[in-house]
């Protein structure tokens, strides 16, 4: 291959380098969240001409059907994403925050 070439080869693995952990934490945290159980919404609108709608929508991660603990979800999720540990585990993030 001639050298002229190989930056433009190298350039797209550029971007599967690790992320900072803060971001890492940040991906990570929904993965987390869904392992803790199953999670739903509902929701119910109407519109200025009176229409109505309804949405119903149920998640369950194969982390909790697996039974799998949040915390070590969270923690191999960041450490694969950034190479380091979290700075906390996510069973110490407020209530408010998961």
């Amino acid at each position: 291959m001639r050298m002229y070439l190989m930056p433009l080869v190298l350039l797209p693995l550029a971007s599967c380098g690790p992320i900072p952990v803060a971001e890492a934490e940040s991906i990570c945290y929904n993965d987390a969240r869904m392992a803790t159980g199953p999670h739903g919404a509902i929701g119910f609108g109407v519109d200025s001409n009176g229409n109505t709608s309804t949405g119903l929508s149920i998640g369950i991660s194969s982390d909790y059907l697996l039974g799998r603990d949040p915390d070590q979800v969270y923690a191999n999720c960041v450490f694969n994403r950034s190479g380091q540990m979290p700075t906390r585990p996510f069973s110490s993030l407020p209530p408010l925050y998961r």
